[in-house]
């Protein structure tokens, strides 16, 4: 998920979203990676998300992807 322009950033507002399972807690925190805003988001929501956002990095740092020649 990518804007097209400085101009065209992705807000998601969660004010209504009460429930979240691990896949769309992943699919927020990727989209705030590439730059979107989450407003109205609940501090457990925002807790598992930075909880899943350290988790991939442990990941990514134990098994760095492998550079093909």
């Amino acid at each position: 998920m990518k804007s097209d322009g400085p101009d065209n950033n992705l807000v998601l507002d969660l004010k209504e979203v009460k429930l979240v399972d691990r896949d769309a807690v992943r699919f927020l925190a990727q989209s705030e990676a590439e730059g979107a805003s989450l407003r109205n988001c609940s501090a457990f929501i925002r807790q598992w998300i930075s909880q899943e956002r350290s988790a991939i990095q442990r990941a990514e740092l134990k098994s760095p992807e492998v550079q093909q020649d």
